[in-house]
Order: C-alpha cells, then sequence, then structure tokens
C-alpha cells in the first residue's frame, strides 16, 4: 500500500481500524527516507529505534481497544526549531550545536498528545533566518523537484520532506513566508495561521527557555492534504497552559461553500516588487479557474492609503526589532553604533535601525500595524479573500556565497535585492492574517508554481475552504510527486 499517497488523519483510521499497523506505516516512510533523503537533506535529526518503540506500543493499543487520539500512530517529522525534551534544537546555529532541550513545545506536546509519533526533525537555514536552507551544522537541504535549486526557508527541510513523501505531515513556522515559500517551492499546502491562535514558546529563536510571546512569528501546519491542514490546526489551535484556565479559541467554521459569487480582490503585481513571469502564469491559472467558477475578481482593490511599500517598510521595522531582541549585547550595540552612523536606506541600515530602536518608537509603529489591522477588516467586509503572489520569484539556485544582504535575485532578466523576496508574505505576516499556499500547477521547467490566499483575522478555515475547492479543479487526484 503507498502510505506516503494518504493523509495523516486517514492512516490513523486506517490503523485504528486494523487494515494495518503502525509499524507498517513507520517501516514505509523509514525506507522512503533511507532511499531519497541523502539526496534531499531534508531530515536532519532521525530517531528511528525510538519511533519503533511508540508504534509497537501504539499497535498495541488497538489491540486493547485504546485509542491515542486522531493521529494515532502516525509517523511525522518537527522543524528544528520547536524543542522536544530529549531532542537537540539548534536552529541551525553553531552556538547551540550541542544544546539539547530539557522541554517540549506546547505546540509539539498537542500533536503528540493525539497520538503522533515523532521520527525527526528537519532542516532550517540558521536561526531561521534565511529564504533558503542551510547552515553550518546540518548543511544544505535540496528540492526534491530539482536538486540544483532551493526548497525555500526557514521551513524548507519540512516542505521537501513532505514533498518528496518523507512523511504525511509537518510542524513548520513562519515570521516572514517561511512555512509559505517553502510550500509554494516544494509544491504542498502551507498555513500561516492567524497570529496568536497556536502557541509558539518553545521555538528557538527567541532564546532557549523564553516564554515572551514573539512578535509576527506564528506556528501552522504544513501537508500533502487539506484534511491533514484543517485537522491539525484544530489539535494545534488553542492558549497556552497559563491562560487556558480563562479562555479558549475558537476558530468559525467554514462559511463559503461554493466559489461562484466568490468575491475576491486580487494584487497580482506591483512595481514596488516585480513579480517574476513565472509566478504571474501561477496567478492567472488561480484567477481565471475563480472566474470560471463564477467569482467576481477585482484587481484594482486594496485597504485604503496602503500602498506595498508603506506595508513592508512598516513589516521590516518591526520584523528587524523582533530579531533585533534576540541578539547579544556586543552585536546590538554594533547595530546601534551603525544606525547612528549611516543615512542609508538600504536593507542593512534599515535593520540596524529597526532592531535597536527606541520603545517609544516601536509603540509609535505598532500603532500603526493596530491602524493598518482595522483597515483590513474594514477591507474584508467587501471581499471573501486576497489572491496574491507568495514571493516574487520561482525556486531559485542555492546562493551561500554573499549574505543574504548582498545577495540579488534575476526577475524577468532584471536584478532584484534578495531580502525583497519577503515582501510579498509580510502582506499577511505584519497585520496577523492568515495565509495559506496553494499549488496551482508546474511550470515548464518543471518547477512547483503556487498563490497566496489572504483572509481576515480567524478565516483560516474558510482560506482551507476555498483551497479545497480550487483544488477539486486544480489537483483532483492529488498532489503530483517530483519525479524522484
Amino acid at each position: 500500500m503507498q502510505f506516503h499517497q494518504m493523509s495523516s488523519f486517514a492512516l490513523a483510521e486506517g490503523i485504528r481500524q486494523r487494515r494495518f499497523t503502525s509499524i507498517d506505516v513507520l517501516d514505509h516512510f523509514l525506507d522512503r527516507i533511507e532511499r531519497y533523503n541523502p539526496a534531499l537533506n531534508a531530515i536532519v535529526v532521525l530517531r528511528a529505534e525510538d519511533a519503533r518503540r511508540q508504534a509497537k506500543a501504539a499497535d498495541a493499543a488497538v489491540e486493547r481497544g485504546d485509542e491515542l487520539g486522531p493521529l494515532h500512530g502516525v509517523p511525522m517529522t518537527i522543524k528544528e526549531t520547536f524543542e522536544i525534551k530529549g531532542w537537540p534544537t539548534t536552529a541551525g546555529y553553531d552556538k547551540l550545536r550541542d544544546y539539547i532541550s530539557p522541554r517540549t513545545a506546547p505546540a509539539v506536546e498537542r500533536l503528540q498528545a493525539a497520538g503522533a509519533i515523532i521520527l525527526g526533525k528537519t532542516n532550517v537555514p540558521e536561526l531561521a533566518g534565511d529564504l533558503q536552507t542551510f547552515n553550518s551544522i546540518y548543511g544544505t537541504t535540496t528540492n526534491p523537484w530539482n536538486t540544483d535549486v532551493t526548497p525555500g526557508g526557514s521551513s524548507g527541510g519540512a516542505a521537501a520532506a513532505l514533498a518528496a513523501g518523507l512523511v504525511p505531515l509537518e510542524l513548520g513556522s513562519d515570521i516572514g513566508g517561511s512555512i509559505r515559500t517553502p510550500s509554494s517551492f516544494c509544491g504542498i499546502y502551507g498555513l500561516k495561521t492567524t497570529y496568536g491562535i497556536i502557541p509558539t514558546r518553545g521555538h528557538i529563536p527567541g532564546p532557549p527557555g523564553n516564554r515572551g510571546k514573539r512578535d509576527i512569528g506564528v506556528a501552522g501546519p504544513m501537508g500533502r492534504h487539506l484534511d491533514d491542514i484543517e485537522r491539525a490546526l484544530e489539535l494545534l489551535v488553542g492558549p497556552d497552559e497559563a491562560e487556558a484556565p480563562a479562555w479558549q479559541i475558537r476558530l468559525p467554521e467554514a462559511s463559503i461553500r461554493s466559489l461562484n459569487g466568490l468575491k475576491v480582490a486580487a494584487w497580482l503585481d506591483d512595481a514596488f516588487c516585480p513579480v517574476d513571469d513565472s509566478v504571474k502564469h501561477g496567478l492567472d491559472i488561480a484567477i481565471s479557474l475563480l472566474r470560471e467558477d463564477g467569482a467576481t475578481i477585482d484587481e484594482e482593490a486594496r485597504p485604503e492609503d496602503l500602498t506595498l511599500e508603506q506595508n513592508h517598510r512598516l513589516y521590516y521595522d518591526l520584523l528587524a526589532a523582533t530579531m533585533g531582541a534576540g541578539l547579544n549585547d556586543k552585536t546590538w550595540q554594533k547595530l546601534a553604533d551603525a544606525a547612528q552612523d549611516s543615512q542609508a536606506d538600504d536593507y542593512r541600515a534599515r535593520f540596524a535601525r529597526g532592531a535597536t530602536q527606541s520603545h517609544t518608537a516601536w509603540m509609535r509603529q505598532d500603532e500603526e500595524r493596530a491602524q493598518l489591522q482595522y483597515r483590513w477588516h474594514r477591507f474584508f467586509e467587501g471581499f471573501d479573500l486576497l489572491v496574491c503572489p507568495v514571493v516574487n520569484t520561482p525556486p531559485f539556485p542555492h546562493d551561500q556565497e554573499a549574505s543574504a544582504m548582498e545577495r540579488t535575485l534575476t526577475i524577468n532578466g532584471q536584478a532584484q535585492v534578495y531580502m525583497d523576496v519577503t515582501v510579498w508574505a509580510g502582506i499577511a505576516a505584519i497585520s496577523g492574517l492568515p495565509a495559506l499556499s496553494l499549488p496551482v500547477g508546474i511550470s515548464d521547467d518543471g518547477l512547483p508554481l503556487a498563490v497566496q490566499l489572504i483572509g481576515p483575522a480567524y478565516s483560516d478555515k474558510n482560506l482551507i475552504q476555498v483551497a479545497r475547492l480550487m483544488s477539486l479543479h486544480l489537483h483532483p487526484d492529488g498532489l503530483p510527486f517530483p519525479p524522484l
């Protein structure tokens, strides 16, 4: 049986009904990992024997008539930025090379409590800080569709493992497109959840043991099946333990039943961050499908007085502030000195200023964000969702020769600043909106095409439902696998 073609929850149901065993499923995925992971380097920590013991326990529970949860006996991996007690959690950072976690992140605990078996961890860039996936500890992860190009980042190992059918489900994180970009580059589904609905405690960065809520960043499910995305979301959503006695989170159920009559805003390109023609082709596929199914498309609609450049400047300043909070004193001071000395407006200078800004400056920008969030709230009173690029570029060749600040990408034959890869992801990130990367096809170069669906806050399930309705046309037989 081709277990890698099945959803996680279908696998769990088959295990519970004794159509096959957890050991059968685990062995199938371990065999695929042995065959395909060496070329991909997607899974960088593997605990096969621990997973085997848990699979045997899951099968014994079935024999006793016990149920471990909706993911009973299903193996999966976790992004290497999430802590698991007794496991290494380095976030690809050499100074954490020997760090062993004394705790498990709440989001991981929720998957384990549902019966999932964590068999390994997937690769990330250093401190999850790049849209490629490579680091000095675990090396480079490649894209299953073409190993000469990147799978994206920072959840690049997760996306590559899912695309290749090495695992059926993953937990990723996203602060600058880190779920959505690798999902788009590898041809899988990835959900950046509404900010604050899943605890991110136990994620590195911030620092190990940090209990503060990290601004902008979220956790979210990644998978090959939208049922997995939705049902994993339901398992993951909820307040952290200290808040649980006082309040709960219940996401609204999907209210959309048809693409016919859907009101769609489309932001397909922008002079501030031009989009590659291959990316536009994917957007054209999605927009044509929506029109043919009766959706109304408005390509001019934007929130009042909002430009992509304004959005990105606010996003990048607050992103820099979040990243700056985790720097050591020596590095922070160097950035503070650079911010004082430089009048430049490039990414390096803006990062220095954003990372070392005063609390007063941050509060003023936070108010600007609150005003923007309200404008999005009013905007979505007239639209069901926004369709836009996930990222301005298709998967690109590995580029590790220079720092991210010094790299460029070629977009339609023109050099574009590498750090612009965060521009389109920042639309949803800065306002805390849910966003889903939806595969829409394969390019002439044999690489995945995808679009981004963005909705109002807490409309995560509606986005999944729209993606499901579109995927009935786009992928009636399920997502394709790369030619491994």
